[in-house]
């Protein structure tokens, strides 16, 4: 399986512009990227799915009652998707532009997080069973960061990383045995395969693959997403 193409962006002159300014450019210059090389890396051979023709379709199974929020925004209407694997390489790319639109819109968006494990990817129904685990002691996000952040120590392995996670789970301060019973649980797995069936069911082919109301992205850019935010937020 390709690599993700990896280049540098030119950074801007620092002169009269402020760290979080040039930080922002920088995301944006890395998603415009990942979107770039996204299909050519987690493009699923031989997996289609059809997209639902009934918005209000789309939308019960892009987010169901049980899939988990990241962050929500209670009373709002627009709910953001994304159809990840915790051991793709760009979803990890594109996790800065993510918590950065969440800084910018998690008190007015729901950010909801479906599992979409590929076959070829060794751990990553793994790595999901491991977020599982931690998400029903409380622990979702800080599971879900330190996948990406150490991704590199365990992505593209062709050994089992079971241990390896277990380990992140103990850095956690998870309980362990309820960890164990969870992540060896084939109900977890059972909860994995569902969020990766809707995705098939909206047409999701690789990772990440975005969903705002239902209503399946296609951004060549940070600022078509906040674009996208914007106007579902105008009119709800």
């Amino acid at each position: 399986m390709p690599r993700t193409a990896r280049s540098s962006s030119p950074v801007p002159p620092q002169g009269g512009m402020s760290r979080n300014t040039r930080l922002s450019l920088v995301v944006a210059g890395v998603f415009v990227l990942v979107v770039a090389a996204l299909f050519g890396v987690t493009r699923l051979a031989g997996d289609s799915g059809s997209p639902a023709a009934d918005p209000s379709a789309a939308a019960a199974t892009a987010v169901r009652p049980d899939s988990h929020r990241l962050s929500t925004a209670p009373g709002s209407t627009v709910n953001f998707v994304e159809f990840l694997d915790f051991e793709c390489e760009a979803c990890r790319a594109a996790f800065p532009a993510i918590e950065q639109l969440r800084q910018q819109y998690g008190d007015r968006v729901n950010f909801v997080m479906r599992y979409f494990p590929i076959p070829s990817h060794v751990n990553a129904e793994r790595a999901a069973r491991a977020v599982e685990a931690a998400a029903q002691q409380g622990r979702l996000e800080q599971m879900y960061t330190l996948m990406y952040e150490t991704q590199t120590e365990w992505g593209e392995q062709q050994a089992p990383m079971d241990e390896r996670f277990r380990g992140y789970a103990a850095r956690l301060g998870l309980d362990m045995a309820r960890y164990d019973a969870v992540y060896n649980d084939p109900a977890t797995v059972e909860r994995i395969q569902a969020d990766r069936a809707d995705g098939q069911a909206l047409g999701v082919q690789g990772t990440p693959t975005f969903f705002l109301n239902g209503q399946k992205l296609e951004p060549e850019s940070l600022d078509d997403l906040t674009r996208a935010l914007d106007q579902a937020l105008a009119q709800q």
